[in-house]
């Protein structure tokens, strides 16, 4: 249908974009739902439609977006081609940029920012949240836009697959990339709400985010060193644990792929706090070790759990599945001939894990040791548990912003600090591996057989 009628897509976007303009409430109000308010749309008032918003009451800045229908109509009535995308292009961004800078720009009271209230003046027209209308007409927009990508020549000119990209683009940069910046942002101001790069480096650089008194002979370290130290840790023992397993699984006997597929599993698919509730279950104070321990030997119960122990144990059951699923894909990658070729050269089982096996390895291992670095320094629910005294920057950034004092711009610093240590890491990984390829490239298809995790020693004869 639609190949026979290229244009169906646009025109029915250009449909949709006059639906909201004309005949839904253009902005959310907040009594009542969009369809209870139909019946109001063509008066006067709050429920208004887009086009009565722009002309009777004052929001000029709303034609824009029929500007760019205008534009986008023109281009339907140019035959399919580039000069149809330009037009639907142009006609897009004006539309759904202009609506978008306006309703960031204008707020409830007016200008949203104090720098347009002393340089332009206070508006003396306000504008509320968005609503069914202004919704349908923006999503409207952008796909014209996108379809313009198409026929300009983009994702091979499907117009389903740009509008799918952009559309996916648009809300991961409204969802995800705006709340994210706007928050980070947080860290530059000060409290009476003024740009400042000195207020960014009086929170980032304090003696409690990176002070050594522990090195020293103090009590503890600050709390960036105290998640570098145990992301690093984890990161480690997950990645080392991890590829246990995998070898484990894939060159083991077959009885150990069953059991250790379900043991991989089960920390994923439970809440982030039942694996530290069920570590004090065990090794708490009045856990079922420590009774035991008690009762046997009579050994004092005591809250060594909690701290820097009882994290790295939690988050090694929780991080060790996750290296356990990345190694095992890279394991089940390396072709069995490769190690059946340095077996038959008189390579021991030693030599050819060392020579062959760790090699492929590599790039695997890199990615795991990432994986468990960035879980681990995101963690919240086993620091909150089992952490104790020993402060993570996580926990820090939830109790600055509800704890006794409400502190956004420190928990933004915080923040960026944890977002640096993980763009390290990447960037290590990234030096490590290097441009390297580890693919392996054979001609035919391998038939070899894995070689077996067994203790007994192979003689080639």
């Amino acid at each position: 249908m639609l190949s026979r009628k290229p244009n169906a897509a646009i025109w029915l976007c250009l449909a949709a974009g006059l639906l909201g303009y004309l005949v839904l409430p253009w902005y959310a109000i907040q009594d009542t739902s969009w369809y209870e308010a139909l019946p109001r749309v063509f008066a006067s008032g709050e429920a208004a439609n887009g086009v009565l918003q722009a002309a009777q009451q004052g929001r000029s800045w709303l034609f824009v977006g029929l500007a760019g229908l205008a534009l986008c109509a023109i281009g339907g009535l140019v035959p399919a081609g580039r000069a149809q995308g330009r037009w639907l292009l142009a006609g897009g961004l004006v539309g759904a940029v202009g609506l978008a800078v306006s309703g960031f720009l204008i707020g409830a009271r007016g200008w949203s920012n104090a720098f347009f209230n002393t340089t332009f003046g206070e508006l003396a027209i306000n504008q509320f949240g968005i609503g069914a209308g202004g919704f349908v007409a923006l999503v409207a927009l952008i796909l014209l836009a996108a379809f313009g990508l198409a026929r300009l020549g983009f994702f091979k000119g499907d117009l389903f697959v740009s509008g799918a990209v952009i559309g996916c683009g648009v809300l991961m940069a409204l969802f995800i990339a705006y709340p994210v910046g706007k928050a980070l942002a947080g860290a530059f101001y000060t409290e009476e709400g003024q740009w400042s790069l000195a207020a960014f480096g009086t929170r980032v650089f304090t003696e409690r985010i990176w002070g050594l008194s522990c090195v020293t002979g103090g009590v503890r370290c600050g709390v960036a060193w105290n998640t570098l130290a145990l992301a690093l840790i984890v990161a480690a023992g997950t990645t080392v644990l991890g590829t246990l397993m995998a070898l484990m699984a894939e060159r083991g006997h077959r009885r150990w792929q069953g059991p250790l597929r379900v043991l991989a599993l089960l920390p994923i698919i439970t809440p982030p706090f039942v694996v530290g509730l069920g570590l004090i279950l065990l090794f708490g104070r009045a856990g079922v070790v420590n009774q035991l321990l008690e009762s046997m030997f009579g050994i004092e119960p005591s809250r060594w759990f909690y701290g820097l122990k009882g994290l790295i144990i939690a988050q090694l059951f929780a991080f060790t599945p996750i290296a356990f699923m990345i190694m095992r894909g890279v394991v089940q990658g390396i072709a069995p001939s490769l190690e059946e070729a340095a077996l038959m050269l008189r390579a021991d089982r030693r030599r050819t894990f060392f020579t062959v096996t760790l090699p492929l390895l590599k790039p695997g291992l890199a990615n795991a040791f990432l994986v468990g670095f960035i879980e681990s320094i995101a963690d919240f629910g086993n620091p909150v548990v089992v952490g104790g005294d020993y402060s993570v920057l996580s926990t820090d950034i939830f109790f600055a912003i509800v704890g006794a004092q409400n502190d956004p711009g420190r928990a933004a610093s915080l923040a960026w600090i944890l977002t640096l240590f993980a763009l390290a890491v990447f960037a290590l990984q990234r030096g490590v591996l290097g441009k390297q390829n580890y693919t392996t490239v054979s001609g035919k298809g391998d038939a070899g057989i894995a070689m077996p995790a067994s203790p007994l020693p192979l003689t080639v004869v």
